[in-house]
């Protein structure tokens, strides 16, 4: 299962999950895009479905994992993907209703994908959770205050989950990401010219990340080569966490 799946990360990671042979669950809110991809990986051999919804609503996360199980029999990998970021205000400058919506997508969005994937995957005997974070969960990059604290958030939900669920043969793992050169991106990098210099001027490599480069991590983690790996947060930044 692959939230915010209809672009960037999230279909970059559905496309190769489908190619090394998973049977991918997409869920995003745009329903035509979501179709379309089901549409490619189809046509390339894979096997995929889209159930439209909004990760703010349990109940939408919970029809794309019965989804998951109805049509493939269980569920055992989820990659969290779908986020929300708004420029990076000045925290007093920043309005109740962006707060919200930040918030929303990126903490309760991962909550309720765990209530409802972490059922499903014990009734099958475990599985391996992947939430998408951030640099920001782990250090204050100029991203709007929300996004930081709520990425901060999404680190905590992994720990939490991977120590409650481990025995029980549960894997969940945090991505650390850096820059990456999604839809979202380019819409910020469009509304503010240059702002890159600031996303760069902590990293090693000194540029944007494409989407596949962080979907190879994801599945990664998603797969039994990472067994020995739970409750970390996987940089996967271009060197932000080193310097």
């Amino acid at each position: 299962m692959v939230t915010g799946a209809s672009s960037g990360i999230g279909a970059a990671a559905a496309r190769l999950l489908a190619r090394r042979g998973a049977s991918v669950v997409l869920m995003a809110r745009r329903e035509d895009a979501l179709r379309n991809l089901v549409e490619e990986i189809e046509k390339a051999g894979g096997r995929a479905v889209a159930v439209a919804g909004d990760v703010r609503h349990g109940a939408d996360v919970g029809r794309a994992v019965t989804t998951a199980v109805e049509h493939f029999g269980r569920l055992d990998a989820a990659f969290n993907n779908a986020g929300l970021a708004v420029l990076g205000k000045d925290l007093h400058e920043i309005s109740d209703e962006d707060y919200d919506a930040v918030m929303d997508v990126n903490v309760r969005g991962v909550w309720n994908c765990l209530r409802h994937q972490i059922p499903a995957m014990l009734a099958g005997g475990g599985g391996s959770i992947v939430n998408t974070a951030s640099t920001a969960g782990l250090i204050a990059t100029g991203a709007g205050a929300p996004y930081v604290a709520a990425k901060h958030a999404v680190i905590g939900l992994t720990k939490a989950a991977a120590a409650e669920y481990g025995e029980r043969g549960i894997r969940v793992n945090a991505l650390s990401v850096g820059s990456t050169l999604t839809e979202m991106m380019e819409s910020v990098v469009e509304q503010v010219p240059g702002i890159e210099k600031k996303f760069f001027s902590r990293a090693i490599q000194q540029r944007f990340a494409d989407p596949s480069e962080i979907a190879r991590a994801a599945v990664w983690l998603c797969g039994d080569d990472s067994s020995f790996v739970t409750g970390a947060t996987v940089p996967v930044d271009g060197g932000v966490g080193a310097v």
